[in-house]
């Protein structure tokens, strides 16, 4: 990006594109570059563009606002489709709870981003044939494959989502890492709308008690339907339109809880010791075992995603590199015990799903934590990581894809 942003300087047009095809590494290098710079007038205005301040909290524009009570209004009716249309609860919103959230993230960033109908045909052709497929799917309550479906394809269309956000653009890595930035932004200004929503109803239908009236039952069909439906929608707009709000966030979080989990982590693996718990012979630990791990994998992206940026290794690193490899050890006890129980039981939708996650999740591990300690003995950067982290996501929603469209049909839908 040094090298493209210099042999550009005199080129104002196609420094902007340059910008605009990825804001954050831009941003990055050319301040970099910019004591070396100083002086030149389409430089220093560059810089100023760049670190400008804002003055206040971006809303966004009328149309924005527009777009976004439209497509509050038609996730909420698409979320009151069991009320409306007399079907189960228990068979709706299972299959469907993605739709309502995701194809219109989608409809946001192919409006932000002007995208031409031919650039997002794939993940909306994908996205309504998952819709027909996971609704044709025979009713069982009882089929493990039915369960792994509607627990998989949520992470399918996120997947999808983040085809659009990158525009399609399946090469540009760096619009992965934005993309996982924007996940852990969006979901802390989320998480404060809804606690600010929960809050406000608290207090709303405490205060028509106080005066006799019960507004519970129709609250939550109206209010709080549609309120959560446009959550993700709001929160997305406020971390779009103001990035300098947010982006210090993540890496804050991340650098509390990274430690802290390692702590834990370290913790629980004495104390399974000492407990004499194992996961080979006991199945609801294994389930929560794997959780845990999961949640610690999640932590270890957004983490990378967040100090990739940094040029120089510090003590959040390190803390990466003994966090990855922890890890390890614990992603292979979990490993091992699923190979055990298939050895002593048989292959399973369930053990199969949760062996198949596990070596994913495990070649994953290995490669950033190469690429980690790579990063620590000074023959790498941080960026690297943040590289092999993103490239490797493709595998995900290919394991994804399997469980949720082929397993119905290997295991004869049980």
């Amino acid at each position: 990006m040094n090298e493209q942003i210099l042999s550009l300087l005199d080129q104002p047009a196609e420094l902007e594109k340059l910008y605009r095809k990825n804001k954050t590494a831009f941003t990055r290098s050319f301040t970099e570059l910019y004591p070396s710079l100083k002086g030149n007038p389409l430089a220093d205005a560059w810089y100023e563009r760049l670190h400008f301040e804002s003055e206040g909290i971006q809303w966004g524009s009328k149309g924005d606002w527009q777009f976004i009570g439209l497509a509050a209004l038609l996730a909420g009716t698409l979320a009151k489709f069991p009320a409306l249309f007399d079907i189960k609860d228990e068979f709706f919103y299972p299959r469907n709870l993605g739709f309502v959230v995701f194809p219109f993230l989608y409809a946001y960033f192919i409006r932000k981003n002007k995208l031409p109908l031919s650039a997002v045909l794939v993940p909306l052709i994908t996205t309504l044939l998952a819709a027909c497929y996971i609704n044709l799917l025979p009713e069982a309550e009882t089929s493990d494959t039915l369960i792994l479906a509607c627990i998989h394809l949520p992470l399918f269309l996120w997947g999808m989502l983040g085809f659009v956000y990158s525009s399609t653009n399946l090469k540009d890595l760096s619009k992965r890492l934005s993309y996982l930035n924007y996940n852990g932004e969006t979901i802390i200004v989320g998480g404060i709308l809804i606690l600010a929503g929960g809050l406000l109803s608290g207090i709303t239908i405490g205060l028509f008690d106080l005066i006799g009236l019960d507004i519970t039952e129709v609250y939550f069909q109206y209010i709080v339907v549609y309120g959560l439906a446009a959550a993700p929608l709001l929160a997305t707009l406020i971390t779009e339109t103001n990035p300098e709000l947010v982006n210090k966030v993540p890496p804050i979080v991340a650098k509390i809880f990274s430690p802290l989990v390692l702590v834990m982590l370290l913790s629980y693996l004495v104390a399974i010791v000492y407990a004499g718990k194992d996961p080979y012979n006991d199945r609801d630990f294994l389930l929560l075992f794997n959780i845990l791990l999961i949640g610690v994998m999640a932590l270890i992206f957004f983490s990378v995603a967040e100090s990739y940026t940094e040029k120089k290794v510090g003590y959040m690193t390190w803390i990466l590199v003994f966090l990855s490899l922890t890890t390890l050890l614990v992603n292979g006890i979990a490993l091992s015990a699923i190979a055990f129980r298939i050895s002593e039981w048989g292959i399973t939708p369930n053990r199969l799903a949760v062996l198949g996650v596990n070596l994913v999740m495990l070649v994953h591990l290995v490669l950033v934590s190469r690429q980690l300690i790579q990063t620590v003995r000074g023959k790498s950067e941080l960026e690297a990581v943040g590289l092999t982290l993103v490239r490797y996501l493709p595998i995900y929603l290919l394991w994804t894809a399997i469980v949720c469209f082929l397993f119905p049909v290997l295991f004869g839908f049980e």
